[in-house]
């Protein structure tokens, strides 16, 4: 007689909530509740007469019984998913690239076109979030991540180094003038503690301006908001020169005074994990695109200052 298994619906929720750590995110990923999460985990739990998770007040943790769990039904559902690809055949290849918003929005997006153009036969899936994607348990296949590194366990290629300069709406940068503090301000906050300060006051000590003031102004939480009320004239934003630069050339924004902060780098990253051959190509084909688009930007560096009025 066949052992019954539990639902699908709770397996898949057990899975999701497994892999990010979390039934809020398993819920947006599955597009169901966080509480329709909890009930699955919970309907689950109870026909295995055992817990799986440590509820935690803004995560949850495998148990010893949860890792066995989890390990068995990812590589069950790796199964599944792997004879489901061979019954359709051969078709077109799906490479899933991760990002922050700012970078697919500013940077990534305006390029796509010449991806397809290049290459047809690949459907690119942009996942644009703040939160790191765990890339060993294949939510994409390439990450482009901000920051210093290492990233132990992963293939990295440097892609682009980040300056951050004041910049503003012509006609604010016209009236601003140079005294820092009759500037309104935007900020953008990260959200979590950098390696390095890109912060105004950061910006006034290597300026040797008083860094008094910085403290007021606007405040957003997602970067390409700040990028959006400098364009609209809300202020003076310290912003990314790399994620900037069309509205740099198209003159929507110039810089208003040096010097340029040294931010930190755009790195490729791609699990050391050899990938079934069909997937590496298309994979590699990415990669390589990547890093083409990288070496182009890297050639117009020296124009951003010159687009904006003021060399930083």
């Amino acid at each position: 007689m066949a052992t019954r298994l539990p639902s699908l619906a709770s397996l898949r929720a057990f899975e999701a909530a497994a892999r990010l750590g979390s039934f809020k995110q398993a819920a947006h990923e599955l597009s169901v509740t966080a509480t329709a999460i909890s009930h699955r985990v919970r309907v689950l739990e109870q026909q295995l007469e055992r817990p799986l998770f440590v509820r935690k007040v803004r995560a949850v943790e495998l148990t010893p019984d949860g890792r066995a769990l989890s390990a068995a039904v990812r590589s069950g559902f790796e199964t599944i998913a792997a004879s489901i690809e061979q019954m359709r055949g051969p078709g077109r290849a799906r490479v899933t690239l991760s990002a922050t918003p700012a970078f697919a929005t500013k940077w990534l997006v305006p390029r796509l076109a010449s991806f397809q153009a290049a290459h047809p036969g690949i459907d690119l899936h942009v996942h644009a979030s703040n939160a790191p994607v765990d890339l060993d348990a294949g939510t994409a296949d390439l990450a482009i991540r901000y920051g210093q590194g290492p990233y132990p366990g992963m293939a990295a290629t440097l892609l682009l180094q980040d300056r951050f300069a004041p910049v503003a709406s012509p006609a604010l940068r016209a009236a601003a003038g140079t005294d820092m503090a009759q500037w309104p301000l935007i900020h953008f906050d990260w959200g979590h503690r950098l390696p390095v300060d890109l912060s105004w006051a950061a910006w006034a000590r290597a300026a040797g301006r008083q860094p008094a003031p910085t403290d007021s102004g606007i405040r957003y939480s997602e970067e390409s908001h700040a990028i959006q009320a400098a364009v609209a004239g809300q202020g003076v934003a310290l912003l990314s020169l790399l994620l900037v630069q069309e509205e740099l050339r198209l003159g929507l924004l110039q810089t208003v005074a040096g010097p340029v902060l040294q931010g930190m780098a755009y790195h490729l990253l791609r699990p050391r994990s050899q990938a079934a051959p069909a997937a590496a190509a298309a994979v590699d084909a990415v990669q390589g695109w990547l890093v083409a688009q990288a070496g182009q930007r890297a050639g117009q560096d020296g124009q951003d200052g010159a687009a904006g009025g003021t060399a930083p």
